[in-house]
């Protein structure tokens, strides 16, 4: 399988966690593709480069998609512009720091230099429709209200989104 700058990587987890327990499917990360053998994400250290081999050696799925209509040159230009930012461990779209998914939402862009993502109501809460003790404790540390509905994004729904076409999936252990 062949990857091109601009491609996306997302991560599949193998087992249950606080993302996947409030999105679709069990995608938990996604990284931009930056080179033949790095790539650019949002991780606990913030947004930087990370070799393909460290980020494919993660237990787990992987599944690698291009964007449509995208200018992947600008696209990764403009996530190279985020290098360094903090990662946002809320989850917040007011404030300088980056999480997956939002790297890769403020980054794309058409040939009209243009946001091919929007931003979509953030969700917390499980099938049943109830805001995750996760969740509800997690914000409660940060004297927050969980930001239900808020706009973000998150890796599973945009592994979905019709901009998105998946071209190869695989397993690594």
């Amino acid at each position: 399988m062949a990857l091109r700058e601009g491609d996306l990587l997302f991560h599949i987890a193998e087992k249950s966690n606080a993302i996947t327990e409030v999105t679709p499917g069990m995608i938990d990360h996604v990284a931009i593709v930056i080179g033949a053998d790095s790539v650019i994400e949002a991780v606990g250290k913030g947004v930087v480069i990370t070799p393909l081999d460290s980020l494919l050696s993660q237990p787990g799925r992987y599944v690698a998609a291009s964007v449509r209509k995208c200018d992947r040159r600008q696209s990764v230009a403009r996530a190279r512009e985020y290098l360094g930012h903090a990662y946002d461990y809320l989850y917040l779209p007011d404030n300088d720091d980056i999480y997956c998914s939002e790297l890769v939402q403020f980054a794309f862009v058409d040939r009209k230099g243009q946001r091919i993502f929007q931003p979509i109501p953030m969700s917390f809460h499980n099938d049943e429709g109830q805001i995750t003790d996760y969740w509800k404790t997690f914000y409660a540390r940060h004297n927050m209200e969980v930001p239900e509905g808020w706009p973000g994004t998150n890796p599973s729904e945009m592994s979905q989104r019709k901009e998105v076409r998946i071209k190869h999936k695989w397993q690594r252990r």
